[in-house]
């Protein structure tokens, strides 16, 4: 990621989430809110720049980065108030996108600690089981510093 240009990154971020602002002040009652796709590699390249990871091919099976030191991390970013997984992660770190562009670390931990809040429930027909921001809040208070990723900005 050393390679990448920061501030013109998160200026750009920046930007869209002006211009979504200014079309829903345009048009009352309308949503511009980026979703799917684009909240996904947004939060990616987010995580990946703040974090100092390095991003993987898009839509890689089970992470979307790994750290210098190899860790493989998923990276779910959301503007609402849960995310979904499909496996057990070996390392998650998960944010919520804010109206200003910028972001909230929700979780930086363990993978198991999440896909522990699993166990025991039946896989629902979609193949992915949801978990509430907050829960993931309660989680995190529970990660040890040495258990997380450090910020590197």
């Amino acid at each position: 990621m050393s390679m990448i240009d920061h501030d013109k990154f998160r200026g750009l971020v920046t930007q869209l989430y002006a211009t979504v602002n200014e079309l829903e002040t345009m048009f009352p009652g309308r949503h511009f809110t980026p979703d799917g796709h684009m909240v996904g590699s947004l939060g990616e390249c987010l995580v990946a720049d703040a974090y100092n990871l390095e991003l993987k091919t898009a839509s890689n099976k089970g992470y979307d980065a790994v750290t210098e030191t190899g860790v493989e991390v998923e990276i779910k970013a959301t503007q609402s108030n849960s995310v979904a997984f499909r496996s057990q992660p070996q390392h998650a770190i998960i944010i919520k996108i804010l109206r200003d562009g910028t972001f909230e670390e929700i979780y930086n931990g363990p993978g198991a600690l999440v896909w522990e809040q699993f166990k025991g429930k039946r896989l629902p027909s979609n193949g992915q089981f949801q978990v509430s921001l907050n829960k993931l809040r309660q989680l995190n208070q529970t990660v040890a510093q040495l258990d997380r990723v450090p910020r590197a900005i």
